[in-house]
């Protein structure tokens, strides 16, 4: 079988000034072979909470450029890595993942409950929709990002998780317990129920794919076929570095976070510590891994098939 190359972004929790936060890596499965493109240790960084401005985050593709989202900033990399731009906007906060249609770049803004959405045309932040729930209805109110008199700082949702396709723009995150629909008119509708403390739901094979992260497994639920459980892999304590961090809550090792679609039978999947899974969902077997470091705080983030 011919095995795919990845692309990944990975976030290390914990880490102080001076350290490394995180880096982007490109991992060919056929070679096994690992190269890290980036190494993330801005001084800059904002170290207020657990996880927020460390690491870089989703990636999105368009021509011969390459998309990274960080917390609040957007940069655009040519296929080697060179850095084209970047691009930063007040209602961009906490971002995690980014998908893209055409030439619109969808973003999770998880400070502000909304969506953000930058023209890569014209290389600016061209509008937002703030998500609110009233009860069982959610609702959307569409705002001026580059105007003052946007949405409020919040994080009630904590919305991480956005992927477009042709039927709408789907989004969830840890507290939705819901996969959500944005549809062309701005009305936003349910799709389907999902647990608490989810990452990177997204419709696939008749039913939803996700990471169930507090389960330790990828789950698949299919309105005819039912659902399958493809257990995060779990390392001997004793391989671990850092070890006893999780018992401050800082990071765990299974933390299941990153999901591409590779196939309509083969996904990737990424975990703590950073360790990325390719599985076949028709046999639900786990076929190859490839693990970058044994420290406890390097998680998996964002996650893609190169396409270069």
């Amino acid at each position: 079988m011919n095995l795919p190359k990845l692309i990944a972004t990975s976030v290390v929790r914990g880490s102080e000034k001076g350290q490394s936060h995180g880096g982007v890596y490109t991992i060919d499965f056929n070679s096994q072979e690992v190269e890290q493109h980036i190494d993330w240790n801005d001084g800059d960084i904002d170290f207020s909470g657990r996880g927020w401005d460390r690491g870089l985050r989703g990636i999105e593709f368009i021509d011969q450029e390459v998309w990274i989202a960080a917390s609040d900033e957007l940069f655009c990399y040519s296929p080697e890595f060179e850095l084209l731009g970047s691009y930063r906007n007040e209602y961009l906060k906490h971002c995690h993942e980014i998908s893209r249609r055409d030439h619109l770049l969808f973003l999770t803004s998880t400070g502000y409950d909304s969506l953000l959405v930058f023209n890569l045309n014209t290389k600016s932040f061209s509008w937002g929709i703030y998500v609110s729930r009233n009860g069982d209805d959610w609702t959307g109110q569409r705002f001026d990002p580059m105007a003052q008199g946007g949405p409020p700082f919040s994080n009630n949702y904590h919305i991480n998780m956005v992927h477009v396709a042709e039927t709408g723009v789907y989004f969830s995150g840890l507290h939705t317990r819901a996969l959500l629909r944005l549809a062309s008119d701005m009305s936003i509708a349910k799709v389907c129920s999902l647990p608490e403390g989810i990452h990177n739901a997204r419709p696939f094979l008749e039913g939803v794919i996700f990471n169930d992260t507090k389960s330790d497994v990828i789950r698949h639920v299919s309105r005819n076929s039912g659902s399958i459980a493809l257990p995060v892999p779990v390392y001997n304590t004793e391989e671990l570095q850092f070890h006893g961090v999780d018992d401050t809550k800082v990071a765990r090792q299974s933390f299941g976070r990153g999901l591409c679609v590779v196939s309509d039978r083969l996904i990737a999947a990424g975990s703590s510590p950073s360790t990325i899974s390719l599985y076949n969902v028709e046999s639900k077997e786990r076929i190859a891994a490839v693990n970058l470091t044994m420290d406890i705080r390097n998680a998996i983030h964002g996650l893609e098939v190169w396409p270069f």
